[in-house]
């Protein structure tokens, strides 16, 4: 490896770099942290209104004072924890929270330390790729990752699916409520799934993903739910789901992941009913690099080389990556024969896109 050009550098400049770096260092040894607070129950025990010192924490928790104090700190210092200093107790405000501990809220980002987790753990194996190429399935990674995946998006599509999204669609909720037949693809842990089946009680639904464990725990959550009759999994490939001419085909985050995102396009084009609808779930992006360069573009394209990319060259040789863009997601249907594209709704974080034939 060559040296580097030695350039006159800015002092000020630098150092403004040097904290930045720094404040890097801390946040993703802090995701560690956050991680275990999260299996702990840590942060739900400061979810009181009775603040707690180290030792009062440790034994609510029934964990190691001495540990406790120091993550105590961490979390202090980095804004998840509210310390009182005169008191020695430390509490979570009502906005952390509900960030940290409501999986029932919009806001809650719990989940995420479990994604960050488990595709820290995939570096070294992402490394090799870096060098020759190749990719990593989904199912490859650690356990971790399909059940922070679950939880980090269960409260989004809680509040917004069948609340906002369904009804921008043209003339989709109308057919769900008299009795659609409804296909999510890539439906993992069955979350999407079940909050649909659950707000449209005379349809039937139909949800397919490649990974078997996740198929094993969505089929027990629809038991659970009561929902075993009318949600039928199955492991199998967008590109070879069954046809039964649905209504509504859901791609919730997850075609930019494939391989062959045309021809998972060109496939929901044919098991698709006259005048049905294809909702396209994806992470937000805008269509020039320039625009993405934010923290939600950093915190997508660090995903999408560690996951989306990876799972996607394991399959074939394309890779949307996670931050596609809807000028490409509009490509791929055009491509695949949609004569129809266009954005429904968008978030922060999401873009809803509709096609129809």
């Amino acid at each position: 490896m060559s040296s580097p050009v030695k350039r006159e550098i800015s002092e000020d400049r630098m150092h403004a770099f040097l904290g930045k770096v720094v404040g890097d260092f801390g946040a993703s040894l802090s995701a560690s942290l956050s991680y275990i607070g999260q299996k702990l129950g840590l942060y739900h025990a400061l979810a009181t209104n009775e603040p707690l010192t180290p030792a009062e924490l440790a034994q609510k928790t029934k964990t190691n004072e001495r540990y406790v104090r120091e993550w105590l700190i961490n979390q202090a210092a980095g804004g998840y924890v509210e310390y009182d200093s005169s008191s020695g107790r430390y509490h979570l405000s009502a906005e952390q929270a509900v960030a940290l501990t409501d999986e029932t809220s919009p806001f809650y980002v719990g989940g995420g330390f479990f994604v960050v987790k488990a595709m820290t753990q995939a570096t070294e194996r992402i490394e090799d790729h870096f060098r020759n190429g190749g990719g990593m399935l989904w199912g490859d990674h650690h356990p971790d990752l399909f059940i922070g995946t679950e939880r980090f998006f269960r409260p989004g599509y809680a509040t917004y699916l069948t609340a906002s999204w369904i009804p921008s669609l043209n003339g989709a909720e109308a057919k769900l409520k008299a009795g659609g037949k409804v296909a999510d693809v890539g439906c993992g842990h069955g979350a999407s799934t079940i909050i649909m089946a659950q707000a449209y009680p005379n349809s039937e639904f139909w949800a397919f993903d490649n990974h078997q464990a996740s198929i094993d725990h969505a089929r027990e959550a629809a038991k659970k739910a009561g929902l075993a009759d009318r949600i039928h999994f199955e492991v199998t490939s967008a590109q070879t789901m069954p046809d039964h001419q649905y209504d509504l085909i859901a791609f919730f985050d997850c075609l930019h992941d494939m391989g062959d995102p045309l021809g998972a396009a060109r496939h929901a084009k044919k098991v698709l009913a006259e005048d049905g609808t294809v909702m396209l779930v994806e992470p937000f992006a805008n269509d020039r690099v320039e625009e993405n360069l934010n923290v939600v573009g950093r915190l997508y394209y660090s995903a999408s080389t560690t996951l989306c990319c990876a799972h996607a060259l394991s399959e074939g040789d394309t890779a949307l990556g996670a931050q596609a863009g809807e000028a490409s997601l509009r490509s791929v249907f055009t491509k695949a024969g949609f004569g129809e594209f266009r954005r429904a709704k968008v978030t922060p974080f999401n873009l809803i896109l509709e096609a129809k034939v």
